[in-house]
């Protein structure tokens, strides 16, 4: 061939490993389109881990340790924040505290059988705004959850209590898990409890954040990803770029805890799974 081409056969070697290494090249920039895709549209907030997992749900399957040296090459990463102290809400009372009947068991396998909720705060304006949420176990999601100027139990978990039962009913043998927060312990809410048969409240230890981590956790999650990239200059946008944060945590977002699907996707394949055993 070389011959009837008059091409010396070292010109046709040295041709060989320039078109191997063109196709490794073409290949590798592909995968970091790809991954700065991903990062991108994940509002910068996946590391390798997420990524990788997302990718696979596109059918590319990489090395985990592969794609982190691809986004060092890059110069991406998962975005970071200082760290911060939750400190809201007051459990220096002398209001009756609920036994910690979740006791650290967050698995749950049915929607509404078990909610966390906690409270934290964003600074609005130079003034503190408080983010109250309800999380259901099962599938991670952000049932409900407001935005209030005040601590008051009307404007947080009370008014986010009843925007949560609203989108999703609770079982029979529903636990309501909270810190030990004076909100919470309210004679409002109380009152709530003792007058639905359903619901048995639960608390965490005092001074003990681990009793309620997933709930913690989110609020870490939260600040990371969404409030502490942003200087609120009114209430109103605060309330608009977390909303749009809360509706693609719960619909974009990819969970470690549930195996890397959304919480939408969680709560469908739950609910699937329980229309087969009525079946």
């Amino acid at each position: 061939m070389c011959k009837q081409l008059d091409v010396s056969v070292n010109a046709y070697y040295s041709w060989l490993k320039t078109k191997d290494k063109l196709k490794v090249s073409s290949k590798t920039i592909w995968y970091k389109d790809k991954i700065k895709e991903i990062w991108e549209h994940s509002r910068e907030t996946y590391g390798s881990a997420r990524i990788q997992k997302q990718l696979e749900r596109e059918g590319i399957v990489l090395n985990r340790s592969y794609v982190a040296y691809l986004m060092r090459e890059m110069g991406i990463k998962s975005v970071l924040s200082k760290r911060f102290k939750v400190v809201t809400t007051d459990s220096n009372h002398n209001l009756p505290i609920a036994d910690n009947v979740l006791n650290r068991n967050f698995e749950s396998l049915e929607l509404g059988q078990k909610w966390v909720s906690d409270i934290t705060y964003i600074r609005v304006a130079g003034k503190w705004n408080y983010v109250t949420t309800i999380l259901d176990l099962a599938d991670r999601k952000i049932i409900a959850w407001t935005l209030s100027l005040d601590m008051s139990t009307e404007n947080t978990i009370y008014k986010t209590w009843l925007k949560a039962t609203q989108k999703r009913q609770i079982t029979e043998n529903h636990i309501f898990h909270s810190d030990r927060g004076s909100q919470y312990a309210s004679s409002r809410m109380k009152t709530l409890f003792q007058n639905h048969v359903k619901i048995t409240p639960s608390m965490s230890r005092k001074g003990n954040c681990w009793d309620n981590a997933v709930a913690e956790s989110f609020f870490k999650t939260l600040k990371y990803e969404c409030t502490n990239r942003y200087t609120f200059k009114s209430t109103i946008q605060a309330y608009q770029v977390i909303d749009d944060y809360m509706k693609w945590y719960n619909y974009e977002r990819l969970h470690s805890s549930i195996g890397y699907l959304t919480p939408a996707e969680m709560e469908l394949k739950i609910r699937m799974k329980n229309k087969q055993k009525i079946a």
